[in-house]
């Protein structure tokens, strides 16, 4: 139950103990109540942006003791600052934003919460309720009018306009449940001028019924599906689990890490749990999907039992066949949500659908492993898990070669290896530090060659996935635990779309360190133009897009600046921004457009056991314990994208002449 304190409200004439109604019952401006709220909710920073239709909640700010704003140069930049905070606090983040263009701007942070399962609380303004359209046949009646819950509607869990003020603690208290429920996601709530301003007698408003709402399962079906499991797993000889981020919203990040090591199998994770399962696991596998690396995908591909666990196992992991992913394995999939459960909807057709929280599976299953493997009854797969490791290593993407000074050149000009940087990174960065990663190339180079480190906490939004993401998001992770080391990677083209924050970052001292993958061009667009156009490129650089001087820029903001320009600065660059301390520091480091991401696959009905660059076509058979797909048509490498030949003295890198 919120704590409600009284209050008087500048300008009605009301005392210290609030405004008394004639009836002598106490009563609070509406505003106010939803502002301590979010106060009440442990929300202590509030991302806004002020405008006319938001205006009393942005006031009420003033009265409020428990939580404060944090004012941003955009609504879309509020939105993922938000979204960030709260996945670092752990709680839903908040994020205010007035009507019209205001609450427009909310559009792709809501989305973001939305695929990624994040809990979020937006809250817009709107114009007052005798303004607004009467009819649906009425396009516009008031300045800057937007039906706003109507737009959201397919992207939120809930979505609301408040029309009477005695609805207020009703709506707060659903958002709140509904963001955190079952598969958690975003709610927002529209409030009118007249709505916000309104007085309310907080003893006279009724709640919202929990327990009506709950998403229900058998737990004697999830146990008995258990059972089916262990049997499973003890007759299997390359049994594998999947974890996404699922296990981190379901708070199970250490079950699920001990079930690892309890039932002896080697764990993947999805580019959502680059965190759970950490580079430094005993039972980590690598990186997997379309883009993770033909080593870690041999592991999935050639498993005979896969239990996926957080994650809905999307085409990036797949390709663009699901029928040749892990195609001899029996496959269980754990979920929340019912519609990612029915067969007719799912893009991998399951063997086993277990419905069930997250954490009460996890605890379930591991009190079982347990027993078993106390009596015995459970196998160690050391010659299973051995040969996973040998994968992972041997066909690490990153190679000694690309650290060596003058290894990445064109024309004379040395560049930066993103590889190598990423690898060197993550290598100095600690165990307590965050990172925010932007989406497009920028994902690729960090899922490729960043380490991860338990106790790290990775950011990213794979499922709306927009650029920009990265730096705003790093304000919200910042605000959230200020004692931390927060790291945003954003490439040029993201930099460019959310660049007004660094005001933001300036203006509240934010101690956010940016790194800016610029290779001058948008790079992951690229790569698919160079692979379906015939090597056209358009749109995306040189013709069509060109960066501005970053540093230059940064500079306008007031901002630390760096640059790192070559292999050789790598080291000494990133120990000079890493150890500043003195507000937000931006470092540009100069890549060439040519660097290919790789491994990858080429074409979406390639298996992704089968990745780009090719390994010779004897040594990709050896390392299959099942048949081969032979019969697909290999795609061949545009010439465009393979304008280098290998570093001199060695064979199958690809490295600038």
């Amino acid at each position: 139950m919120v704590q409600f304190r009284m209050r008087s409200i500048p300008g009605d004439g009301a005392d210290d103990a609030g405004k008394i109604h004639k009836w002598g019952r106490r009563f609070m401006k509406l505003a106010d109540y939803v502002i301590d709220f979010l106060g009440d909710r442990g929300i202590e920073k509030v991302f806004v942006l002020y405008g006319s239709a938001n205006g009393h909640l942005i006031d009420a700010f003033t009265r409020a003791e428990k939580t404060e704003y944090v004012a941003t140069m955009h609504e879309q930049g509020a939105g993922f600052a938000a979204e960030c905070y709260g996945r670092v606090k752990g709680i839903p983040g908040a994020a205010i934003a007035t009507s019209g263009p205001g609450a427009l701007n909310l559009i792709n942070p809501i989305a973001n919460c939305f695929y990624e399962s994040v809990p979020c609380i937006f809250i817009t303004g709107n114009i007052n309720s005798q303004f607004m359209r009467p009819d649906p046949s009425v396009r516009q009646v008031g300045f800057q009018e937007t039906d706003v819950v109507s737009i959201v509607e397919t992207i939120t869990k809930h979505a609301v306009m408040i029309r009477d003020p005695k609805d207020i603690r009703f709506e707060m208290e659903k958002a709140f449940f509904m963001a955190e429920e079952g598969r958690p996601g975003p709610c927002v709530i529209d409030i009118p001028i007249d709505i916000q301003k309104a007085d309310i007698n907080p003893e006279e408003l009724f709640g919202f019924d929990a327990d009506a709402a709950r998403v229900h399962y058998s737990t004697d079906v999830v146990d008995r599906q258990i059972e089916q499991y262990i049997e499973d797993l003890k007759k299997a000889e390359r049994p594998v689990f999947m974890i996404g981020g699922g296990a981190r919203i379901g708070n199970a990040v250490d079950l699920v890490r001990e079930i690892c090591e309890v039932a002896m199998v080697t764990a993947y994770p999805t580019w959502n749990a680059l965190d759970i399962i950490t580079s430094d696991f005993e039972y980590y596998g690598g990186r997997i999907g379309t883009y993770g690396g033909a080593g870690r995908n041999f592991g999935i591909q050639n498993s005979d039992l896969l239990m996926g666990i957080g994650s809905r196992i999307s085409g990036r992991i797949t390709g663009g066949n699901i029928h040749t992913f892990a195609r001899e394995a029996k496959k269980y999939v754990v979920d929340l949500d019912k519609a990612l459960l029915q067969p007719r909807l799912q893009q991998v057709p399951f063997d086993v659908n277990i419905l069930c929280d997250v954490r009460d599976f996890c605890q379930r299953l591991l009190k079982r492993l347990k027993e078993e493997r106390a009596a015995g009854n459970l196998p160690t797969h050391e010659k299973w898990n051995a040969q996973c490791r040998e994968w992972r290593n041997k066909y690490d993407p990153v190679r000694p070669e690309m650290f060596k000074d003058g290894a990445y050149q064109f024309e004379g000009q040395e560049y930066v290896h993103p590889y190598a940087f990423m690898r060197r990174l993550s290598e100095k960065m600690g165990a307590n530090d965050v990172l925010v990663c932007d989406l497009g190339g920028t994902s690729v180079v960090v899922a490729h060659a960043f380490e991860t480190k338990f106790g790290e906490q990775y950011l990213t939004n794979n499922g709306n996935a927009p650029m920009g993401f990265s730096m705003c998001g790093a304000m919200g992770a910042w605000m959230a635990d200020p004692d931390r080391n927060v790291v945003a990677i954003i490439g040029d083209g993201g930099m460019i779309l959310n660049i007004q924050e660094l005001q933001t970052m300036k203006n509240y001292g934010m101690k956010v360190k940016t790194f800016i993958l610029n290779n001058h061009i948008y790079g992951i667009t690229k790569a698919f133009q160079e692979t379906n156009f015939q090597g056209r490129c358009e749109a995306c650089g040189p013709v069509g897009y060109n960066p501005p001087n970053f540093v230059n820029v940064a500079k306008g903001f007031d901002v630390q600046t760096f640059e790192i320009s070559k292999n050789a600065e790598i080291d000494s660059m990133i120990d000079t921004v890493m150890a500043f301390d003195d507000g937000p520091v931006v470092c540009d480091v100069n890549m060439h457009e040519y660097h290919t991401y790789e491994p990858r696959i080429f074409g979406w009905s390639t298996p992704v056991e089968d990745m780009y660059p090719y390994l010779p076509r004897d040594e990709f058979r050896k390392n299959m314990y099942i048949e081969p797909l032979e019969g697909w048509e290999s795609p061949a490498m545009p010439d465009i994208v393979n304008p280098n030949s290998a570093t001199p003295g060695t064979e199958g890198t690809r490295t600038m002449e």
